[in-house]
């Protein structure tokens, strides 16, 4: 299987493989299985439900910088790296040359308002997105 979108210079962490992986068509039909993979992802780490909500958005929104710049053919790859109260996903699409993405666009300011952390890269004919939510989900102890 090729790499597309490794995490290393994105997040800052180790790279490692992720708990989850998910291959679609480079089609925006397929946007809400990916959104919703996402949704029960952070139901699965006890997100609260508004920051669920918020992760929804932000991926999908992710999925509309990236699929535009996808290669004919090409497949849409989603990796979930899931630790205690976070989440991270990257969504990349290969690329036929390198890609710009657009800081500018309406798609990445609700990326970035609604993620704790996003970065875009490209890299070994592929473009991705990588965003983290943190949970605002409040420690429960007894």
């Amino acid at each position: 299987m090729a790499s597309i979108g490794a995490t290393t210079a994105t997040t800052g962490r180790p790279e490692r493989r992720a708990d989850v992986e998910l291959r679609l068509p480079a089609d925006s039909a397929f946007a809400s299985v990916l959104r919703t993979t996402t949704a029960g992802l952070a139901a699965r780490l006890d997100f609260p439900i508004d920051d669920i909500e918020d992760l929804r958005i932000a991926v999908g929104e992710a999925s509309a910088m990236v699929l535009p710049e996808a290669a004919p053919g090409s497949d849409l790859t989603c990796r979930f790296y899931m630790a205690p109260a976070e989440l991270t996903v990257t969504v990349a699409v290969g690329v036929d040359g390198a890609v710009s993405p657009d800081y500018d666009s309406f798609a990445w300011q609700v990326l970035t308002t609604l993620a704790s952390h996003a970065s875009a890269e490209t890299s070994d004919g592929a473009f991705s997105i990588t965003l983290t939510m943190e949970s605002g989900h409040p420690e429960i102890g007894n």
